[in-house]
């Protein structure tokens, strides 16, 4: 097929035509997307500033306070997954497609998995006799990340008690705390996700191996790569692109 001769244009802005919306205690305009494509224009709502704008990712650090994720690198990664779709269909592009493909490899994996990660432990904690830890931990997750949550029950629970939580969690609840684990350790930054198109790029499952194996030697690998892989399907039925 030969290429396009329409250029594709982008621009992320701070939509000022809306009211404006608290993001971690500051108000400012919602971020927005604008793609040009052959004299049509489509805007939409920034993914990553909805995704941080969530109380959750509010994260206080020892000695500094409350950090919030930047809009600086809210803005790199909008750009980098808007020119990885431009680059990928620069032969058949529209607007059209680029939405699902966006809608599809903006998604952050970690996000996708944690409600039922939630749900897992509020099931585990019912089952070990502390329902109302169960209840506090299933409305706090709404102000704080489940992994955060877990790594304190590592302090609170006996070694035991805890390694059956997180072995128990391969089995019966998505693969999210070695994914969010993995995240922090490879990015250490205020704004942690994997977003599909990372999980896709390089070797970004080669690296995740390595990650289960020395973290979590019991652990069958293959089948948690394979689990991440099932959530991929889900997402990519949800964005309605074909298998």
């Amino acid at each position: 097929m030969a290429k396009s001769s329409y250029k594709v244009s982008y621009k992320t802005y701070f939509n000022d035509r809306l009211k404006e919306v608290s993001f971690h205690g500051k108000h400012t305009y919602p971020l927005y997307v604008q793609i040009t494509f052959d004299r049509k224009t489509i805007f939409f709502k920034s993914y990553y500033f909805e995704l941080f704008s969530k109380p959750k990712y509010f994260l206080f650090v020892p000695g500094v306070g409350g950090k919030a994720p930047s809009i600086e690198i809210i803005t790199k990664l909008e750009n980098a997954v808007i020119e990885f779709i431009i680059d990928k269909y620069a032969d058949a592009f529209s607007l059209e497609l680029f939405k699902k493909e966006y809608d599809f490899y903006t998604q952050d994996l970690c996000d996708a998995m944690e409600e039922g990660f939630i749900d897992y432990l509020y099931t585990f904690l019912q089952d070990k006799g502390m329902p109302t830890l169960a209840i506090v931990v299933k409305e706090g997750s709404r102000y704080r990340t489940a992994y955060e949550v877990v790594r304190d029950m590592k302090r609170a629970f006996t070694p035991k008690l805890y390694e059956e939580l997180v072995e128990n969690s391969f089995y019966y609840a998505p693969p999210y705390f070695p994914l969010y684990g993995f995240v922090q350790e490879m990015k250490k930054s205020s704004a942690l996700s994997l977003s599909v198109m990372e999980w896709e790029s390089g070797n970004m499952q080669a690296s995740f191996e390595e990650y289960v194996k020395s973290h979590f030697p019991n652990i069958d690998t293959a089948e948690t790569i394979k689990d991440v892989n099932k959530w991929l399907e889900r997402l990519r039925k949800k964005a309605e692109l074909p298998t």
